[in-house]
């Protein structure tokens, strides 16, 4: 954990690694680097937020690899160390659940995969299993298009939780 004054001080390197542990995207990364110094926590999120939206869909492609699969935590320990902590506590609610909705999971993970060559994300903070499940299902109904958009916004709503963390905010 750190201030923003300690975040807007950070060599570009270590900037560079703390904003990886709330997005992967290299261009959001990078961006967020050169909006620097942040003068408050809302400009802070106004820049992700706004340096977001104007990425590209290789750039929205690029994060959600960062993620593991939901009730998959461990699938890219190696590959993203730094998010897994985030990420376990994010799924905390898959930790609960039955083998019939964990199965139901893999399954529509992979469903959705097939469909639309990426993992099915979602902000799962304070939703169990079974919520995300419905989730799942009811978006692998989309078109590509609706459910890149749809998967951007729920990244958007776990950076916003992983910049809070990294700053020591609760909520």
């Amino acid at each position: 954990m750190m201030t923003l004054e300690q975040l807007n001080q950070l060599s570009a390197a270590d900037a560079a690694t703390a904003f990886a542990q709330c997005c992967v995207s290299q261009r959001w990364i990078q961006q967020m680097i050169a909006a620097r110094p942040f003068a408050s926590l809302e400009q802070l999120y106004r820049a992700a937020d706004d340096i977001w939206q104007g990425l590209e869909e290789a750039d929205y492609l690029e994060a959600f690899e960062g993620h593991p699969k939901i009730g998959d935590v461990s699938s890219l320990q190696q590959k993203y160390a730094s998010t897994k902590a985030l990420a376990a506590g994010e799924q905390s609610g898959v930790n609960a659940a039955n083998d019939a909705i964990i199965n139901a999971l893999a399954e529509g993970n992979q469903s959705y995969e097939q469909r639309y060559g990426f993992i099915f994300i979602v902000c799962a903070s304070g939703k169990s299993a079974a919520e995300m499940l419905a989730l799942l299902q009811a978006r692998l109904n989309n078109n590509r298009a609706t459910e890149v958009q749809n998967a951007a916004d729920e990244q958007a709503r776990i950076t916003r939780i992983r910049i809070n963390k990294l700053l020591g905010i609760a909520g």
